[in-house]
């Protein structure tokens, strides 16, 4: 007996609105992703072109003459060197701190946790203010030094109620009463059970954290005063807003190129360099980041 498969139609209706909707979706990506693409091409493209307004989709007239320039320059290395030290050093710091304070608010057995959380929350909407926060790292002896740039903001105190929230609703309570039993304390559960479990949240964290850390640059216009300890993007701030290029990379560039827009190819790779570290970082904790935002922000 033959069987003929049918397969189901969807509706007319649905079908125009897949439609809509995949154009419209379509639209906001093309949005998002041209100027992506015209700031690598224009990177990659000779300064005639690129004022001359000739690049629109692809590099023209092919040069990677400003990037040999980047990195020929003492201060945009030191830059990129204290961003990733500001990042990695700082972001330890955000996550050991939110963990340890998301880990005994999320304990039932912990008294007075909800008015802990309560104070913590209304210091979400309330602030001391920029001059009072100056005063206080001033008098800490912190300024112009990298603890200005972790302390102040260890952790942040959306993240621990979401890591709280991690911990109440994905882990269970079973597992730390069978773990009490056999004679495990707290932070012996909490290294040995419960980080293990809860790398969706801590890749959140640590890309959020990260992020942060990478593209700050207010901070450092705060507190720091020597040039040695300027991140990455202050730098860029600098160069972008200031027009304040770096010697060193225009050293070697005859004249004639600087009056054809140099600095402007310049700024568009310089843009490209300061993206790439956190573009390499994203795939690596893609897969443990949905997982993590939808647990931490559906449940609880």
């Amino acid at each position: 007996m033959l069987l003929i498969q049918r397969k189901i139609r969807e509706p007319f209706g649905d079908r125009v609105l897949l439609v809509i909707i995949y154009t419209v979706l379509g639209l906001l990506t093309l949005t998002v992703l041209y100027p992506l693409l015209y700031i690598l091409s224009s990177s990659l493209s000779s300064p005639d072109a690129v004022v001359s307004g000739k690049v629109w989709l692809y590099p023209v007239e092919f040069s990677a003459r400003a990037y040999k320039s980047i990195f020929q320059s003492t201060q945009l290395m030191r830059g990129f060197y204290n961003s990733l030290v500001y990042t990695v050093v700082g972001t330890f710091i955000n996550v050991s701190f939110t963990v340890l304070m998301a880990f005994p608010l999320s304990q039932r057995t912990m008294p007075g946790r909800k008015y802990i959380m309560l104070l913590m929350m209304i210091t979400m909407f309330f602030s001391g203010g920029l001059i009072p926060t100056y005063l206080l790292v001033k008098n800490l002896h912190m300024l112009d030094t990298r603890w200005a740039l972790w302390l102040p903001g260890a952790f942040s105190i959306f993240q621990v109620i979401i890591a709280r929230t991690f911990f109440m609703s994905s882990i269970p309570a079973e597992l730390q009463e069978a773990s009490q039993m056999d004679g495990c304390r707290d932070m012996r559960y909490l290294w040995s059970v419960a980080l293990p479990l809860s790398k969706p949240i801590i890749a959140v964290m640590t890309l959020m954290y990260a992020v942060g850390h990478w593209n700050a640059y207010f901070d450092a216009l705060i507190y720091l005063r020597s040039e040695t300890l300027f991140p990455l993007q202050y730098v860029l701030r600098n160069l972008l807003i200031l027009n304040a290029a770096d010697p060193e990379m225009l050293a070697n560039t005859a004249q004639s190129l600087r009056d054809k827009g140099f600095e402007e190819v310049l700024k568009y790779a310089l843009i490209v360099v300061a993206c790439v570290p956190v573009l390499i970082m994203y795939p690596f904790v893609q897969k443990h980041f949905v997982k993590g935002v939808m647990i931490g922000s559906l449940k609880g």
